[in-house]
């Protein structure tokens, strides 16, 4: 049997059950019973802040003094 012909073989049979039984994993795990309040707290996400701004810092200064170091200006 050449290489072609078992690995085509190979994907449409058991690939093709390997990949299913995978999706159907993904969708059992995404709605299991337990996970509804780590999907709450994803969802409400945006509104945690929805009083008053994030405490942030303050972007009006020049980075130089703010001490941000990540970020080098382009010269």
């Amino acid at each position: 049997m050449e290489t072609y012909t078992l690995l085509r073989h190979f994907a449409d049979s058991w690939f093709l059950l390997l990949m299913t039984l995978f999706f159907i994993g993904v969708i059992v795990w995404a709605f299991r019973p337990g996970s509804r309040e780590l999907h709450d707290d994803t969802r409400n996400i945006v509104f945690r802040n929805e009083d008053r701004p994030a405490a942030g810092r303050d972007e009006t200064e020049p980075r130089a003094q703010r001490g941000d170091r990540h970020f080098h200006e382009a010269r």
